[in-house]
């Protein structure tokens, strides 16, 4: 998101230097012709925004360029129409192309600092699912602190100047561990708690977690089943590790290693994230260990609702 942001900026930017050069030439700032193009793309530009906020609102992320594209293609279309409704007359085409310049500019500005801002500092973040309740339930409202692990540095996965380093209990938001364009979780932001740290291993036994051998006290999750499911296929650890690393379980059904897995231990530069609501999340039992670099901040501040407003420890 941040990322198409930025780029939205800088194509702010660029418009405004093209209407300035408009303005440089009467021959092109008298032209209808070219005052329905410039206010297409006006039109355009702002349309494609809203498609993507909508995609990202209606936590439809793999749909987001569909949803710009056809944004765009209507504001393209609006904003050809009112270039020539307006564009006949020299005052209006005037009053249209500074209006636009005015907006360019401030779209430059504000909306290169809003994808900087997100990049490197805070983020929105909505609760899409049950998998965290109760510690959070669904249309929840966080920010997420992004500064805290570290700050990314663009185009890498390296991350200077951290504060401190993921530590087990903590709330994280994640990109979904894929780079299957096919996969329905592809390019979608996920958030679970760390259970585990490299070189941990994890087990769990009848709904129980034990990291290292000693049994988790986890006051914040909860099971919504009795019922404790049983390993129906065996296999030795070092297959199990090999299977899990593999993300192969991400392909079989969640009840076959969702209340007894393991034992595994958690390969260098990863940690191991569950969901508080245990019979209900799709997790680092199922799809595998989670990279450190993939975690995109710490859950900071739940704002919305606002009865439920409170710090995330």
């Amino acid at each position: 998101m941040e990322a198409r942001l930025f780029f939205i900026s800088l194509w702010c930017g660029v418009y405004g230097l093209v209407l300035r050069g408009v303005f440089r030439r009467e021959s092109w700032s008298n032209n209808v012709g070219v005052t329905m193009l410039v206010n297409a793309f006006f039109w355009g530009t702002g349309a494609g925004l809203l498609g993507m906020l909508f995609a990202s609102y209606s936590e439809k992320i793999d749909q987001m360029n569909f949803y710009s594209l056809v944004f765009a293609g209507a504001g393209l279309v609006l904003g050809a129409l009112l270039g020539y409704w307006r564009g006949r007359d020299t005052e209006q085409r005037e009053l249209l192309l500074r209006d636009n310049l005015e907006w360019a500019d401030t779209g430059f500005s504000a909306i290169l600092l809003a994808s900087v801002v997100m990049f490197f500092v805070i983020q929105a973040f909505k609760i899409p699912s049950g998998s965290m309740r109760m510690t959070f339930v669904e249309g929840d409202h966080l920010f997420v602190n992004k500064f805290i692990y570290g700050i990314r540095i663009p185009l890498s996965d390296k991350k200077i100047f951290p504060l401190r380093k993921v530590t087990p209990g903590d709330v994280v938001i994640f990109r979904y561990p894929t780079e299957d364009p096919t996969s329905q979780h592809f390019g979608k932001d996920f958030i679970k708690r760390v259970v585990a740290l490299e070189g941990q291993k994890v087990q769990v036994i009848n709904k129980k977690v034990f990291v290292d051998g000693v049994e988790k006290q986890e006051p914040s999750i909860q099971h919504v089943e009795n019922v404790i499911y049983k390993r129906t296929v065996e296999m030795n650890p070092a297959e199990f590790q090999t299977r899990w690393q593999s993300r192969d379980f991400s392909f079989i059904g969640g009840n076959e290693i969702r209340d007894n897995f393991g034992p595994v231990v958690v390969p260098p530069g990863m940690v191991f994230v569950m969901g508080d609501n245990r019979d209900r999340s799709f997790d680092s039992r199922f799809w595998g260990p989670l990279q450190t670099t993939a975690i995109k901040g710490k859950a900071w501040i739940l704002y919305w609702p606002l009865n439920r407003f409170k710090l995330i420890h």
